[in-house]
């Protein structure tokens, strides 16, 4: 199945900015992470739209999409790919390989080969992900069978080659056709395509070479990495084949929300509450952050819905570039229990001209403010 395209995927155009396609990306991950989303191919399209935003994120990737889009330039157009090769999909190689079964590369049964990647899905908490943290994880994964050292044979044997395919994991097939007696080329269904044959199997692993086992890897999570971005663990994922390099492992990370504060890139946004005497007569109020409490100098006149910024108070860039900033949209908060002085005080107020439109008091807001200068 072809690829869809990268843009349509996060549901933006292809001029999108890259704010943009955070926003379309938090949207998104949020929506089908397989931990939250249990549909059959929650975890199909999370992969997808990771896919999506690594490469749209990624200047140079996304210049090379734009211009070529799924299609490796140096692997041909389609089916008969450009170069002397013919490197791309179905070839004139392929073809021959087909009806004739000569003239191809065959791949050696007994050559290295990557192991496998592994992934991980690992939760944060809001602070763990702002400032990173060590910890050690576990993951099943198959490892070398001591017994054999992966040879698969039982201790004082080896595995012996093939009679059927002579070692080389294919045999070949004769058939009549029309165009006279072809021969086909096919894996070799004794040993697998592996070449070998083991006599007698290892009593740990039953002649695989490896088992399953819980392995416990260290992971440095580095400050600042945001809910659906991955960490590429390296020569951690599956053991390697024929002596062949281990896969890496991908740890996923899902960071849970924060009650007071949001998060939209490296910028935390909150909002705090004043009174209407702190908003009409102007004060500087305690603001709780990331990094503890700071002084906030709120001018006279102060409206509802007032924007201010706390420079380098947000979160450090994952990659180093700098940190974020704190946003802080104030809310007027209109008392609802007022003693008669007070209701007096105002009806004069409002006599000689005061106009202000209370807002509605949440008491839940409150506490949300408190818990967020506590540290809860």
């Amino acid at each position: 199945m072809s690829k869809r395209d990268y843009y349509e995927v996060l549901g933006v155009s292809k001029d999108a900015s890259k704010d943009e396609i955070k926003k379309a990306y938090r949207k998104l991950s949020k929506k089908y992470h397989p931990d939250i989303n249990k549909e059959a191919d929650a975890a199909d399209k999370f992969k997808e739209i990771t896919e999506a935003y690594d490469n749209l994120t990624d200047d140079n990737k996304r210049a090379h999409y734009d211009q070529f889009g799924h299609t490796d330039p140096n692997q041909g157009f389609g089916g008969f790919g450009g170069g002397a090769d013919f490197g791309g999909g179905f070839g004139f190689e392929d073809i021959f390989s087909s009806i004739f079964g000569g003239g191809t590369r065959r791949r050696d049964p007994n050559a290295p080969r990557q192991g496998a990647d592994l992934q991980y899905t690992m939760n944060l908490q809001f602070e763990e992900a702002v400032f990173g943290k060590e910890t050690d994880i576990e993951i099943p994964r198959e490892e070398e069978c001591s017994t054999c050292h992966g040879s698969g044979a039982k201790p004082g044997t080896k595995p012996e080659t093939c009679s059927h395919c002579g070692g080389s994991g294919q045999i070949n097939v004769e058939q009549n056709t029309a165009f006279g007696r072809i021969v086909n080329r096919r894996v070799c269904h004794h040993c697998s395509g592996t070449g070998k044959f083991i006599k007698n199997k290892c009593s740990t692993c039953g002649g695989a070479g490896k088992v399953k086992k819980r392995k416990k890897i260290h992971v440095k999570i580095p400050a600042g990495i945001d809910d659906g971005q991955q960490l590429r663990v390296a020569g951690q994922g599956e053991p390697g084949v024929n002596g062949g390099p281990p896969g890496d492992l991908y740890v996923v990370f899902h960071v849970r929300s924060h009650e007071f504060f949001e998060r939209d890139g490296d910028d935390i946004y909150c909002e705090m509450p004043l009174t209407f005497a702190q908003a009409a007569l102007g004060d500087e109020i305690e603001v709780p952050t990331l990094h503890g409490k700071v002084k906030l100098k709120i001018p006279a006149g102060t409206q509802t819905g007032t924007n201010f910024r706390l420079r380098g108070k947000g979160v450090p860039n994952v990659r180093g570039y700098g940190q974020g900033d704190q946003h802080i949209r104030v809310r007027v908060i209109t008392p609802t229990k007022l003693t008669e002085k007070q209701k007096q005080l105002l009806r004069e107020f409002t006599e000689i001209g005061g106009n202000e439109s209370p807002d509605e008091q949440h008491d839940n807001f409150f506490s949300k403010v408190k818990r967020a200068f506590k540290g809860e």
